[in-house]
């Protein structure tokens, strides 16, 4: 049986468990995933911020994505997405960092990166010394109106995050 619970309140509970902390980085979302966050009460037991990074620039000077990135593969991609999400976590100092850049469109698309392609970084901070810090990308398509793939691009990130917070709990 699905669990009817909203996905914010989900990771919410989650990380509470985990005495965890999270940051997000977030540019074809808007702030969405910030705003989802924040639904839940109580959420600044563990939410720390979300930072929108739109521009080239606002993502190279909030977050560290480095310009090669950017140049060498755009703001839609797997490096940028990984970058986001390990900065965030970083400038934040937070366990948890979670991004998101893709296209919601109408416009902007590609051949390679059509509108409703999105990829979802989300980075841990391990320990100091531990060397265990990882940070998984993975890129989805949707269809849908701007306002439909923001929110699918939101809850989306979420569930990425949930997953790899109940998978941190099952292998310690």
């Amino acid at each position: 049986m699905a669990d009817d619970t909203p996905i914010a309140e989900r990771v919410g509970e989650a990380l509470r468990a985990a005495d965890a902390t999270l940051a997000v980085a977030e540019s074809c979302t808007g702030g969405l995933v910030g705003s989802l966050l924040t639904d839940v009460a109580g959420s600044s037991d563990y939410f720390d911020r979300s930072v929108v990074t739109y521009s080239y620039d606002a993502k190279r000077d909030l977050l560290a994505v480095s310009r090669e990135a950017l140049d060498a593969h755009g703001a839609v991609s797997e490096a940028v997405a990984r970058q986001m999400a390990r900065g965030v976590c970083d400038t934040a100092d937070t366990t948890w960092g979670l991004a998101t850049t893709g296209i919601a469109g109408p416009s902007g698309g590609s051949d390679g990166k059509p509108v409703g392609t999105v990829y979802v970084g989300v980075a841990n901070a391990a320990p100091w010394g531990t060397g265990a810090s990882r940070t998984t990308v993975e890129r989805y398509v949707f269809e849908g109106s701007r306002t439909e793939l923001k929110r699918r691009f939101a809850e989306r990130a979420l569930s990425d995050l949930l997953a790899r917070l109940e998978r941190e709990v099952q292998e310690p």
